[in-house]
């Protein structure tokens, strides 16, 4: 199992944000986590990213123990995050993103580099404009490059089709299998549940800081109360 959270609890001081959820992630799926707005969704990809430390329970990546791991460390050790907002530098121009992307490695990036610019052609045309010039869309695959440049093996996605036009969410599923295809693990939280599903290998459903079930993206799309609660069916009977 490359991934593997048990009894996990975040705490804000006296706020319990998470209440002793465990699940796993193994090697090569994508996975999806859906919830409705503040059930705990962004705090999990927060611990899992190291900004949020468990008060109690385990995590493992890869067989080792990583609750105790700084945030600034998991880049190296293979864990990416592409936060809610994208959260590019506006500042610095695409290229110079993408070389903050690989600043935990020692130079050799150039090829990735071109990768990024394979996969994600736009960003090649724009590569020396601001990040800030960039429309919603491009400032979200420039996020996910950015990203993928420090060699993630896994790679957490928080919201990544937020505020964009459909066919640009299309797009931005499309990359994200793609991605999975090329050998990296990804972990998606998503409002948008019936896409998720589409893209996932397996789901779990969290409520108020607890994971309430999870099962295949197949049966979770048919699944009544996802239906009724995340894809806004109307479910007789």
């Amino acid at each position: 199992m490359m991934l593997d959270v048990q009894e996990a609890t975040v705490r804000y001081g006296a706020i319990t944000a998470l209440h002793g959820i465990s699940f796993q992630i193994a090697e090569g799926e994508i996975v999806t986590l859906l919830g409705a707005n503040g059930a705990g969704k962004t705090t999990t990809l927060r611990m899992l990213s190291g900004l949020h430390a468990p008060s109690s329970g385990s995590i493992q990546f890869e067989g080792s123990e990583i609750t105790q791991v700084k945030a600034h460390d998991f880049s190296a050790m293979g864990i990416s995050h592409v936060p809610e907002g994208r959260r590019i530098f506006p500042q610095m121009t695409v290229e110079e993103n993408l070389e903050m992307g690989a600043f935990k490695r020692n130079g050799g990036y150039h090829d990735d580099m071109g990768r990024m610019y394979e996969t994600f052609p736009i960003l090649k045309e724009r590569r020396k404009q601001l990040g800030a010039n960039l429309s919603g869309g491009e400032q979200q695959m420039l996020a996910i490059a950015r990203a993928l440049m420090a060699q993630p093996r896994l790679l957490l996605l928080d919201e990544p089709s937020m505020g964009l036009a459909p066919m640009i969410v299309d797009t931005i599923f499309r990359i994200i299998a793609d991605i999975r295809k090329q050998g990296t693990t990804v972990f998606v939280v998503e409002q948008n549940a019936a896409q998720a599903l589409r893209l996932a290998d397996r789901g779990y459903v969290m409520e108020n800081g607890r994971i309430v079930f999870g099962d295949t993206a197949q049966n979770l799309l048919h699944d009544e109360r996802v239906r009724a609660v995340y894809l806004g069916e109307s479910v007789e009977g």
